[in-house]
């Protein structure tokens, strides 16, 4: 647990975390935003992962006018890899809104949890995405080739049908893994995606909408445009018309759940980080956090302002303080009283 006043650097010591898992972390910040100023010399992140009683050396680096860079074991590889390494999961009080806000933030937290399952996932997406660059490069420059377009949207309906599949087997892991006797409100999930279905489907849907999509200048259709439906299931209320406090409560479920499913199917649990995770919890609510995944055997690092937040925790949790009075910030080891 970190705990230590706003500003100190519990954040930035969560988004470090998260970069040992694909994509561009907790903040979404691009490797170059992430370097120090005025400095500007770089950032490296070192750590060792235990999966399984395998240990993993990790090195994550970026310089400035350079990509991120990732060497495992020594050896250079692609971000995926961080994929089938290990699961990680968070929650940071910008997600607060995930009900509400536009359908990309719930795509993200979607593709996020199919990770854990499906660590070839990323791939797919990055593979379909690239290829729907360039279909809308060429639709915003009335690229006529039909066997151009061809070309790309066969490898988009590859990827996309194996996106959509990755999807749709993840929630039906999740909704086998749901506790009804958790206090966090359980949630029904749907797959919003009205594009076709299939490989075949898809790319021909893509083919006989090259002008509509032309006159957009972008692809309409696709696993891109999906959401994620949520329906409170006690009361079969929309999440995005709970309480702030209950849709946080729904998507606290949400991390339990996968957790419990990846212990069943895998037995390793993923990593959680969860940023001023119990400022909004009541009492009984944060109690059942901390057993939860105590009792799940998950690793999480979460933060918040002071370490009665962390009561409940007892001799179960490290806890450390962050402080930043006196420059960089650091870190001391801590109890709970």
């Amino acid at each position: 647990m970190l705990f230590g006043d706003n500003g100190a650097g519990k954040t930035n010591l969560l988004e470090a975390i998260s970069l040992l898992s694909p994509g561009r972390g907790l903040r979404r910040a691009a490797a170059e935003d992430l370097i120090g100023q005025p400095a500007a010399l770089g950032w490296k992140i070192e750590a060792t992962l235990d999966r399984g009683g395998t240990l993993h050396e990790i090195e994550t680096e970026a310089r400035p006018g350079s990509p991120r860079s990732l060497r495992i074991n020594g050896k250079t590889a692609p971000q995926s890899a961080l994929g089938r390494l290990s699961a990680m999961l968070w929650l940071t009080p910008a997600m607060d809104r995930l009900w509400i806000e536009a359908a990309e933030g719930r795509r993200r937290f979607l593709d996020r949890l199919v990770l854990g399952f499906h660590p070839d996932h990323a791939e797919a997406v990055l593979g379909y995405e690239k290829a729907m660059r360039e279909r809308n490069r060429l639709l915003r420059e009335e690229v006529r080739d039909a066997a151009w377009y061809g070309a790309l949207e066969t490898r988009m309906a590859q990827f996309g049908a194996q996106i959509t599949t990755n999807r749709a087997a993840t929630l039906a892991r999740l909704a086998g893994a749901t506790d009804p006797d958790s206090p966090f409100p359980q949630a029904d999930l749907t797959l919003l995606d009205d594009s076709a279905d299939g490989e075949f489907a898809l790319a021909e849907a893509w083919a006989e909408g090259r002008r509509r999509d032309m006159a957009a200048g972008r692809t309409l259709i696709g696993p891109h445009r999906a959401d994620l439906g949520a329906i409170w299931t006690a009361r079969g209320m929309p999440a995005a018309q709970c309480s702030t406090g209950e849709q946080k409560a729904m998507l606290i479920a949400l991390i339990l759940a996968h957790a419990r499913a990846l212990m069943q199917d895998t037995g390793l649990p993923p990593i959680v980080l969860l940023d001023e995770i119990a400022a909004h919890l009541d009492e009984t609510r944060r109690a059942a956090l901390y057993d939860a995944i105590c009792a799940l055997g998950a690793q999480a690092v979460m933060t918040g302002t002071g370490p009665d937040l962390f009561t409940h925790f007892g001799p179960r949790a490290q806890v450390f303080c962050v402080n930043a009075a006196n420059g960089p910030s650091t870190l001391t080891e801590s109890r709970l009283t």
